[in-house]
C-alpha cells in the first residue's frame, strides 16, 4: 500500500513492514512476518520494481514479527540486516525477559493469532548476520535514514527517521493498535521490557517533527509526531 511519497506499507494494521522506493533504490523498515514475502513482492512490483532494488534492511528490534522475511533477503539475495547490538541475540532467536501481564480481549487475540499463522509466525528464520548500527548513525541506503536510539520496549530498540517520506519508524516504541484488547490510538505497545523506560525515550523522536508516525502493529499516524507521543503519555498514565 502506497502511503505517501516514497513511502509504502506491506500487511495491515496487525503487523506491517514499511518500504521506502526512491529513485536509487530500496530500503526495507522492519520484515513483518515471513508470510510477507508475497506482499513484499507484490508492492514491489507495483512499484515497478523488484527484489534486486533492495539495498539494506532496517530491523527497529528482534522480535520475531519484526524479523520475518529479513534473513531470506540476506541469504538469497545478499540484502544487509541492520539492527542495534542491544537487540542481535534477541534477533538470533535468544530468550527475552519475562513480561508484565496485560488486560486482553479474546477476538483481538485470536485475530492476532490467527494472522500471524497465516502469515506464517511459526516458521521464523532467525538471523545469522548482522551490521550494528547506533543512535545517531546515518545509514548509506536509500532516503538516508537516520538512528534514533527508543530502548524500553528492548534494549536495542530504536527508531527509524527518512526525512524525503516526512516519516518516523517506531517498531513497537508505540503502537496505534493494541493486539491483545484491540484498543485503537497511539498508545504503549505490550510485551515490553521496560514500560517506563520506553515511554520516556519517546522524546527522543519528538525533535524530528515528522508527519508520519509508522509502528509495527497498528494504523499509520499522519497527525504528526508530537502528537503521537504526547497521546501515548496520556494514555500510558490512565493504565497506572
Amino acid at each position: 500500500m502506497r502511503l505517501d511519497n516514497f513511502l509504502h506499507r506491506v500487511g495491515n494494521d496487525i503487523v506491517a513492514a514499511y518500504l521506502i522506493v526512491a529513485p536509487e533504490g530500496v530500503t526495507v523498515i522492519d520484515a513483518g512476518l515471513a508470510g510477507h514475502w508475497r506482499d513484499l513482492v507484490a508492492e514491489l512490483n507495483s512499484e515497478g520494481r523488484s527484489l534486486d532494488d533492495i539495498r539494506g534492511v532496517i530491523l527497529t528490534h528482534g522480535d520475531s514479527d519484526h524479523v520475518g522475511f529479513a534473513e531470506r533477503l540476506h541469504q538469497d539475495y545478499g540484502v544487509p540486516i541492520y539492527i542495534h547490538p542491544g537487540d542481535v541475540d534477541r534477533a538470533k532467536g535468544g530468550s527475552k525477559p519475562a513480561t508484565a501481564k496485560h488486560s486482553m480481549k479474546l477476538g483481538p487475540l485470536l485475530r492476532f493469532l490467527a494472522y500471524s499463522l497465516r502469515k506464517g509466525g511459526w516458521r521464523t528464520t532467525w538471523l545469522t548476520e548482522v551490521v550494528e548500527v547506533r543512535d545517531g548513525d546515518t545509514l548509506d541506503l536509500p532516503g538516508s535514514p537516520q538512528i534514533i536510539g527508543v530502548p524500553g520496549h528492548s534494549e536495542g530498540s530504536i527508531a527509524v527517521y527518512v526525512p524525503i517520506a516526512d516519516a518516523v519508524f517506531v517498531g513497537d516504541g508505540l503502537t496505534t493498535r493494541h493486539v491483545l484488547t484491540g484498543a485503537k490510538g497511539p498508545q504503549p505497545a505490550p510485551f515490553t521490557d521496560n514500560p517506563d523506560q520506553a515511554i520516556t525515550s519517546l522524546q527522543a523522536i519528538v525533535a524530528t517533527g515528522a508527519k508520519w508516525v509508522l509502528p509495527g502493529h497498528g494504523a499509520p499516524w499522519n497527525s504528526g509526531v508530537e502528537a503521537a507521543v504526547v497521546a501515548v503519555e496520556t494514555a500510558a498514565l490512565k493504565v497506572k
